[in-house]
């Protein structure tokens, strides 16, 4: 089953061109000049239910104009976008109560009244009968810990403290599809770990779907499995984790502290045979380079057995470097084809010898 289905989805924006200069802007008032642009162009995916995806972008990559369409905020220009077998911007009244949105920038708490008056609020918006909010209400609070902030005005609730009750806020009426835009902006690292503990068990408890947008790549790797990542309007990737790790990352490092002084002729003589190539420090610190696809555990026996170790520390390829090459080839599918081709070369030039 789909929570979410797009096909062709795009969105336009008519804006203003201004003229330089006063005599520029005069004319402006008279007669003024608009220019077309596509803020997402023709993007198609599907979002099974359960699913938590993370949705990622440069600023201006379309991230926020994609949720608002699919939230029935925006109007798409043309294309087709389902949630939960819904179409959005058509069917708002009925298709909100089975959605919860937390914009990191925007609250949809009232300003200055106490958070539980909000809930409260929101109990009437939704129509969630007293029994079903109580119940939901007391688990919220609890696994938010939030009993002391209910009284108080969220003017006075520090950032993290307003993004947990804001998270509280889109799950009063327990939705099937949780829509996040950057909710842990600004925040700082032990209030963004609870919150995705907390968005972790909430799927696992009740297979909530998530879709995740942020420029925090350790979100992603906390909590998404999949990655659809956005460049100019234009899906550039779409795929596992892991996959994009796999084809993207530039191997292993591990770097060793000995307790002994130690060459790097005797480095490259225990490894003789394995893909590793060796870099030193000094004598007695040195790291191993392992390609995409190399076994550590090769490396590690070798060396671990024959050499006194005061420590060894494995580093990989991390998300955030992986998303800026791929920003810098602007196609994720550009480096598997030219893999590919790396590939058939070799035996191409043996079939022609």
């Amino acid at each position: 089953m789909l929570a979410i289905n797009v096909e062709r989805l795009r969105k336009e924006f008519t804006v203003p061109k201004s003229r330089e200069g006063l005599k520029g802007a005069f004319r402006d008032l008279f007669n003024r000049e608009y220019r077309h642009v596509t803020a997402v162009n023709d993007i198609t995916f599907q979002i099974p239910k359960g699913e938590i995806c993370g949705y990622i972008g440069e600023n201006g990559a379309g991230k926020s104009t994609t949720i608002k369409m699919l939230t029935g905020i925006l109007v798409p220009t043309s294309g087709s976008i389902e949630v939960n077998g819904y179409i959005p911007f058509k069917e708002r009244e009925t298709f909100v109560r089975g959605i919860g949105v937390v914009f990191g920038q925007r609250s949809q708490l009232w300003w200055d009244i106490g958070v539980i008056e909000s809930f409260n609020l929101l109990r009437k918006v939704y129509r969630v009968s007293e029994a079903d909010y109580r119940e939901r209400l007391d688990e919220l609070v609890e696994r938010l810990q939030l009993q002391d902030l209910l009284n108080r005005p969220v003017r006075k609730l520090s950032l993290g403290q307003r993004m947990r009750c804001e998270l509280a806020a889109a799950l009063i009426h327990n939705p099937s599809i949780l829509f996040l835009d950057e909710p842990t902006i600004g925040l700082d690292i032990v209030v963004k770990t609870e919150i995705r503990e907390f968005l972790k068990t909430l799927n696992e408890r009740y297979g909530t779907t998530i879709l995740l947008t942020t420029h925090d790549l350790q979100d992603i790797e906390a909590l998404c499995s999949r990655v659809i990542m956005l460049d100019d309007g234009n899906i550039i990737y779409d795929g596992g984790l892991q996959e994009l790790k796999d084809t993207w990352g530039r191997g292993k490092e591990i770097a060793f502290q000995f307790g002994e002084a130690m060459s790097a002729a005797r480095l490259e003589q225990l490894t003789e045979g394995l893909d590793v190539a060796w870099t030193t420090e000094n004598e007695y610190e040195a790291k191993a380079h392992l390609p995409r696809g190399a076994n550590v555990s090769d490396t590690l026996a070798r060396i671990v057995g024959a050499v006194n170790i005061r420590d060894i520390k494995i580093f990989e390829t991390n998300t955030d470097e992986i998303v800026r090459e791929i920003y810098k080839t602007g196609s994720a599918e550009k480096k598997v084809a030219a893999e590919a081709d790396g590939e058939r070369e070799p035996a191409a030039q043996g079939a022609g010898a």
